[in-house]
């Protein structure tokens, strides 16, 4: 792992062309083959991480690589709001559209994700607004949890559901993702508990703390102020790479 992630979080920069891309993609797609509940929020988190690919930040002591309040935490948290909000609309949106019987438990995950989503994004503005770190832990806890209840509600289809057509495809892609993205959170966890038991909390009031996140931010490319391997991980695939595609082909498949 090099010391030095400038060369990285620049090379993150061509990350927007691909939301941009894949954007212009769902752009042209034949409005009558489009299911808005899946294709809009494609977009809005193709739009959000283009931005965060351009102006990357990092929450914890507001780093950025730009100076510049165009990469605020505090600007760059409320575009994630949407774009997070946005993309696990989507996923529950699949689920419930392929759960062509109508399986009480499995409608049930799905909206269970909804809500989980809108309990990580209050931690998540908690930790920013409060510097309690242990909030963090929650918030990505929170996402832990969404991927079980997808992988869960998933599975089950697959096994159970016939006549799917592209489906099948797309809920084989809600697998692929989790089975790829819950070990690493497992270990992000785990590096989350020990920053939680060594961190020092200093009392902050919510107006203060949204000073901060407006107006503070500390240039930094070394790897240590970004998370070292697991939060350039993070940034290249979600802004950049898998999680764009993976919207992408949602979008293609549920077109046709």
């Amino acid at each position: 792992m090099p010391k030095d992630l400038a060369p990285c979080l620049w090379l993150l920069k061509l990350g927007a062309l691909v939301n941009l891309y894949f954007l212009a993609r769902t752009l042209a797609l034949p409005s009558g083959q489009l299911d808005p509940h899946i294709v809009v929020p494609a977009q809005i988190f193709f739009v959000v991480s283009a931005w965060r690919c351009l102006f990357p930040n990092r929450y914890e002591g507001n780093v950025v690589l730009h100076a510049t309040p165009l990469s605020s935490t505090f600007v760059t948290r409320t575009l994630a709001t949407f774009a997070e909000l946005a993309w696990i609309y989507q996923v529950s949106r699949v689920i419930r559209v392929f759960d062509l019987e109508r399986v009480g438990w499995v409608e049930l995950l799905s909206w269970l994700m909804i809500v989980q989503i809108v309990v990580s994004q209050l931690c998540v503005w908690g930790a920013i607004l409060t510097d309690r770190v242990w909030l963090y832990f929650c918030e990505e806890l929170g996402w832990l949890v969404i991927f079980v209840l997808s992988s869960i509600a998933s599975a089950y289809l697959l096994a159970t559901v016939e006549g799917l057509g592209h489906g099948r495809t797309l809920l084989w892609l809600n697998l692929g993702f989790a089975a790829v993205y819950l070990p690493w959170q497992v270990v992000n966890l785990w590096a989350l508990r020990k920053r939680v038991r060594g961190a020092r909390v200093t009392p902050r009031s919510l107006a203060s703390g949204a000073r901060r996140a407006l107006f503070e931010y500390r240039p930094a490319t070394d790897a240590e102020s970004w998370g070292g391997f697991l939060g350039l991980s993070w940034m290249a695939g979600y802004w950049a790479t898998l999680v764009p595609l993976w919207l992408s082909r949602v979008v293609d498949l549920a077109g046709k």
